[in-house]
């Protein structure tokens, strides 16, 4: 029996609750506001938590997006939200690109927009990085040499980030791959966020969305 990844769960639940508003708003002739929308795949999702109608992989994400609607109302915007990600995991799902590659060619797509990008150095103490104000992506050498093996990462990978994430999640996705998103804390480069990379896209918690193209 194989055991249901978190992606797998998270896609479950994302088509899901697509289907149900686009099924629900057929049966209703008036076009529904975005309050409307919201609070529908609020009810939505209240109900599928507490049936337990998804994997309980999805307990915190749910517990989120429900506290955020009804805090936020429209303004959480969960329809945009779903599509979102059901576009994202399944892009990077049916990618053809090994992760390696695809590693290698969103570093040469920053090079290309004058990022700094470095590769070549072991980082195992905190660091303060010089770039004179350019964007930088530094990635251990350490990982860069030992956790890609035959064009695919096989290891975790951490890219520490100082410049536009958005603007890396969208090079990321074109190549199928997912990155974390950010954390200041767990960064050795000085004023740089730490962006995990996973084996085969395998996060164990929701990744860094590209919620601007939506």
């Amino acid at each position: 029996m194989t055991t249901e990844t978190y992606n797998q769960a998270l896609l479950t639940l994302a088509l899901a609750g697509i289907e149900a508003i686009n099924t629900s708003a057929s049966q209703h002739k008036a076009v529904r506001t975005p309050a409307q929308e919201s609070h529908f795949l609020c009810n939505w999702m209240v109900e599928s938590l507490k049936t337990k109608r998804f994997s309980k992989l999805m307990a915190d994400d749910l517990t989120a997006w429900i506290r955020q609607a009804r805090s936020q109302g429209a303004g959480a915007q969960l329809k945009r939200l779903l599509i979102c990600i059901a576009d994202q995991y399944q892009q990077a799902n049916n990618s053809e690109i090994a992760t390696g590659t695809g590693l290698k060619n969103m570093l040469a797509g920053l090079t290309a927009q004058e990022w700094v990008v470095i590769t070549d150095t072991d980082i195992d103490a905190k660091l303060k990085l010089d770039s004179d104000g350019k964007s930088s992506l530094i990635i251990s050498a350490k990982d860069f040499n030992q956790h890609i093996v035959d064009e695919k990462i096989v290891k975790p990978i951490s890219m520490y980030i100082r410049g536009d994430e958005k603007l890396v999640a969208r090079l990321a996705l074109k190549q199928g791959i997912l990155l974390s998103p950010g954390n200041k804390k767990t960064s050795l480069i000085k004023h740089h966020k730490t962006y995990v990379l996973m084996p085969s896209n395998l996060h164990q918690s929701l990744c860094l969305l590209c919620l601007d193209q939506y």
